[in-house]
């Protein structure tokens, strides 16, 4: 399945770091969708909006740092 290579770093195993950064994103993207749907009293703190995105950001950036530190170590 194509959706599961997403997930998997360049050995084959599955990145935690993806699947974290990919699932926060999502839980982003959804959240965003649901504030414009819903009135603003029920939405969450944007303390919290920012920490999932701080962690999200980390995680994706940290994937890609790892992709070009293996390949120099060949």
């Amino acid at each position: 399945m194509k959706l599961l290579q997403m997930f998997k770093g360049d050995k084959g195993e599955i990145s935690s770091k993806r699947v974290v950064g990919i699932v926060g994103a999502l839980v982003l993207f959804v959240t965003m969708t649901l504030n414009v749907l819903n009135p603003k009293d029920i939405s969450p703190s944007s303390d919290l909006i920012s920490a999932v995105e701080f962690v999200v950001i980390a995680c994706l950036g940290f994937t890609s740092i790892d992709k070009f530190a293996n390949k120099n170590e060949g």
